[in-house]
């Protein structure tokens, strides 16, 4: 069954491909991006080209860009059936060497922008009683590494507050999943991030940390070599819920063969301890 979908970052990497995929699976995909007359000219006209596919500018940064967004969406096509938040950035560097406001910056696309996102698309999806949110966080987002713990805390509280909304939108049918992606050769992989900048104290825990650093890389990026991680899978993914019959989907859905599996046996752990905990606390 043809679905309404709403895809954040769309103009690079998994959000490009996502869009791509759906469209061909005959959904109706918007393609939200940034700078659709501007940087991403040529990306918004390539998508806007495909069958299924209608581009909208949105910086999910901005509270009146979302807004704007998603009242001209539902306004063309009458219901969102499925929210891909997929926009996001990355970047690294010592908790310590981040000025607050490079941290700030960090959390407003991540995470607020997954709030807006969800505040601008709930009241249609609680209306309608049916709805499906998926967030993409990482492979990591449980846990942190060293270099990686600001970027990792973005994700990790997606994971929180998708979690929470689950319970929350139960009584409307809304389901909500995240996916955890793993490091894939992307744009986003590459590019340059939202890094620490307070380089004096970055100067001080050298030359420790820059070895640190390099190892952490070192593993990382050999680990997606020798497993070939294809963003397609992503994609693949992403319609792979869709397809589900509602009510059937699970909480967190993980597509990082890196992981070799220790992803999987983590989010059932995480499960069996959350219910004792409800046991124990929750009547």
């Amino acid at each position: 069954m043809s679905k309404t979908v709403f895809i954040t970052g769309t103009s690079t990497g998994f959000g490009k491909l996502t869009t791509i995929t759906l469209a061909q699976a005959g959904h109706t995909v918007i393609a939200g991006m940034r700078g659709t007359n501007g940087k991403n000219e040529a990306v918004a006209r390539e998508l806007a080209a495909l069958a299924n596919v209608d581009v909208v500018e949105i910086d999910v940064a901005d509270d009146e860009s979302v807004a704007t967004a998603f009242e001209q969406t539902l306004a063309r096509h009458g219901s969102i059936d499925v929210l891909v938040n997929n926009a996001g950035i990355t970047g690294f560097g010592l908790v310590e060497a981040y000025s607050i406001d490079q941290m700030r910056q960090m959390f407003e696309v991540n995470f607020y922008g997954v709030i807006r996102t969800y505040q601008a698309v709930l009241p249609s999806m609680r209306q309608a009683r049916s709805g499906l949110v998926i967030n993409l966080t990482s492979g990591a987002s449980a846990h942190a590494l060293p270099f990686m713990g600001l970027y990792f805390a973005t994700k990790f509280s997606v994971e929180t507050i998708t979690e929470a909304l689950q319970d929350e939108l139960k009584q409307f049918a809304i389901e909500n999943v995240t996916i955890q992606s793993g490091v894939y050769p992307t744009e986003m992989a590459v590019k340059p991030g939202t890094n620490a900048d307070r380089i004096e104290v970055s100067e001080a825990y050298e030359p420790i940390a820059g070895e640190m650093f390099k190892v952490l890389g070192a593993g990382l990026f050999g680990k997606m070599q020798e497993h070939n991680m294809n963003p397609q899978t992503i994609a693949d993914g992403i319609l792979e819920l869709i397809a589900m019959p509602d009510g059937t989907r699970p909480l967190r859905f993980p597509l990082d063969a890196i992981a070799e599996g220790t992803d999987i046996d983590f989010i059932k752990a995480r499960a069996d301890f959350k219910a004792k905990w409800r046991a124990k606390y929750i009547v």
